[in-house]
């Protein structure tokens, strides 16, 4: 669907991903392969765009969560292998063999589900191994009371016959995290995953690609580029990790002044009545709300950006709109265009201030919010996910 409602609309800044893409490549060095992981429609960017820049960049490999976001790649010309990071039913396996989908294993009874459904369908499916080093999420448990069962167990998955496995990976639980007991943890969980590796390559096992490094140890690890290397958040150039490395962010998310009004000394605004006017104030209304993905815990918190300065919301944020105080910034007027989030205005602050993580502010950006696209300065392409 198109829609030329010029109301709240994201752009993404698909030179910014070819920047921090070259910018992680050679952060890891040049023999580890690079996987974007574009799962949650690439962190609320657009995974399809998104996709077929690191395509043409020259990614060797991407990660999803679902295989419907794996449909929707292949169906929009996307060539590159796909590794399917979580939970998949078995009956899905003729998806799986359909799309060229890498399918996570993650433990003993799903394996041989998986090869059996496979065997049935007259192929084979392509198998990362997950293991459980520390995350406690899902994979073949690594730690010292279960390593030696994981071990017997793994040896069983790997002689069976409906599974091509490819490679082997863990994800670590703080490698994002400075403190020295996360880097100890960190180091502990990256010694399980080397030690399970080796057990099995003494068993005659070896697997053509080994990976664990997520944003986190992308950023703070490089050593564990291995055979390749999986940066999420950080791409976008989101995270407090992303400024360390010069990473530049994607998205700048903008909305439009649709009213402003004069109130006087005293007057409340917004459900709730949590802010009160203590001058008079001339308070502009903007057509996004929490059901765009502004979240109501940056209520009386956050600040949209202009170019006459920063104007605070006051207020709860509704579902379609919000408030801003413009009493300090007479040059805004009706029309005018604002940041939300973006380089003069920081997701990673938002996220702060409403106790959560920015990506999970980004992934919150609705479908209703069209995506436009840019490359080398200029408009290439619209998004919006609404049915049309």
């Amino acid at each position: 669907m198109e829609s030329t409602l010029k109301r709240t609309w994201a752009e993404i800044d698909l030179d910014a991903l070819a920047h921090n893409y070259r910018a992680l490549r050679k952060q890891m060095g040049p023999d580890a392969r690079f996987l974007g992981v574009v799962k949650a429609d690439a962190y609320g960017h657009g995974s399809v765009e998104a996709a077929r820049t690191l395509e043409e960049l020259g990614a060797e490999y991407l990660a999803i969560s679902n295989v419907d976001e794996a449909r929707e790649l292949r169906s929009a010309g996307i060539h590159l292998p796909i590794l399917q990071l979580g939970l998949t039913p078995v009956d899905q396996i003729q998806v799986i063999l359909d799309n060229r989908i890498t399918q996570a294993v993650w433990c003993e009874a799903a394996a041989q589900a998986f090869s059996d459904a496979a065997v049935q369908a007259g192929g084979k499916m392509k198998t990362h191994i997950k293991l459980d080093t520390g995350m406690s999420r899902l994979g073949f448990q690594c730690d010292e009371a279960h390593f030696d069962a994981s071990l017997e167990a793994l040896v069983r998955v790997c002689a069976l016959p409906g599974l091509d496995i490819e490679g082997v990976f863990t994800h670590f639980a703080v490698s994002d995290e400075a403190e020295s007991s996360c880097r100890d943890y960190t180091l502990l969980q990256h010694d399980r995953f080397m030690n399970m590796i080796a057990r099995l390559k003494a068993r005659g096992i070896t697997f053509p690609i080994c990976h664990c490094a997520n944003s986190g140890a992308t950023a703070g690890y490089p050593q564990f580029a291995h055979d390749m290397f999986r940066p999420g958040i950080i791409m976008y150039g989101i995270g407090h990790q992303a400024g360390q490395l010069g990473l530049r962010p994607l998205m700048t998310l903008k909305t439009v002044v649709g009213s402003v009004k004069e109130f006087t000394e005293g007057t409340t605004i917004s459900y709730g009545r949590t802010f009160r006017t203590d001058r008079t104030s001339r308070v502009g209304v903007l057509p996004i709300g929490y059901a765009d993905g502004l979240h109501r815990m940056l209520s009386n918190k956050w600040r949209v950006w202009t170019p006459y300065g920063m104007a605070p919301l006051v207020g709860r944020v509704c579902m379609d709109m919000c408030m801003i105080d413009l009493t300090g910034l007479p040059e805004v007027k009706e029309g005018d265009a604002v940041e939300v989030y973006g380089p003069h205005n920081s997701v990673n602050d938002a996220a702060v201030l409403a106790e959560t993580i920015s990506y999970e502010l980004t992934c919150a950006v609705s479908k209703r919010v069209p995506r436009i696209y840019y490359k080398n300065g200029k408009e290439i392409g619209r998004e919006l996910l609404l049915r049309g």
